[in-house]
């Protein structure tokens, strides 16, 4: 199968030398699965030329947000909604999760109250899993139709199923260790509350559940790919 992955950022390149970017993350939590990957930089409006060129579609993260005015966002709204009509199956990833959201229906928002920053715990009809996170925006209103998979007492709708069409996590299976203390070094400064930075860092020993998720995904396109 071969994945496209719809880069909707990039990380400064002291970060990249770390851990690679958004692309070379998501390899590395899909790797041994067999599938083939190909990066098109959307925010730079660099898109494919049909939803058909991949057999599914992974959405990245981002700095920016998905109600803000940037001329690649509204294209790429439109991608997801033909992915979905077409039943090429799409993964949302944090931005991805939150700019499928608002795609199809539902409403985003800068949370009003802060920020979710590294290790969190998510409730996944009883089980809870722990990932890293590192955003203020979330979905305050899931499109009609979605299943909320996960959530905490902070968000909501931490992760969202549109069928065998669409799969969706707020936080980041593929954010490792390395990419949370890059981030508090680098942009910890952008959040208001610095305890929760330093709470962070010291939770960067404990275990996530990142290949947990990775499994979900891959089978998440096999099986839409083959519905």
């Amino acid at each position: 199968m071969k994945i496209g992955i719809l880069m909707c950022g990039a990380f400064p390149q002291n970060l990249q030398e770390l851990t690679g970017d958004y692309d070379a993350m998501f390899m590395t939590l899909l790797g041994g699965q067999e599938f083939t990957f190909e990066a098109d930089s959307v925010f730079e409006n660099e898109f494919p030329k049909s939803v058909k060129e991949a057999d599914g579609w992974l959405i990245s993260g981002s700095k920016h947000g998905v109600y803000e005015d940037h001329d690649w966002i509204a294209p790429l709204e439109d991608f997801v909604r033909e992915a979905v009509t077409v039943a090429r199956p799409v993964v949302g990833i944090c931005f991805g999760h939150q700019l499928i959201a608002q795609a199809l229906g539902g409403k985003v928002e800068k949370f009003d109250k802060g920020w979710a920053v590294g290790r969190k715990l998510y409730d996944f009809g009883g089980v809870e899993l722990p990932l890293n996170a590192w955003h203020q925006d979330q979905v305050i209103e899931a499109p009609e139709g979605a299943i909320t998979l996960a959530s905490n007492d902070f968000c909501a709708h931490a992760a969202l199923l549109y069928g065998n069409r669409a799969l969706t996590f707020q936080a980041h299976p593929e954010f490792g260790s390395e990419m949370i203390e890059g981030l508090a070094l680098t942009r910890g400064d952008t959040v208001e509350d610095p305890q929760q930075v330093s709470e962070a860092l010291l939770a960067l020993d404990e275990p996530l559940a990142n290949e947990v998720i990775g499994d979900q995904i891959a089978d998440f396109f096999r099986q839409g790919h083959n519905a």
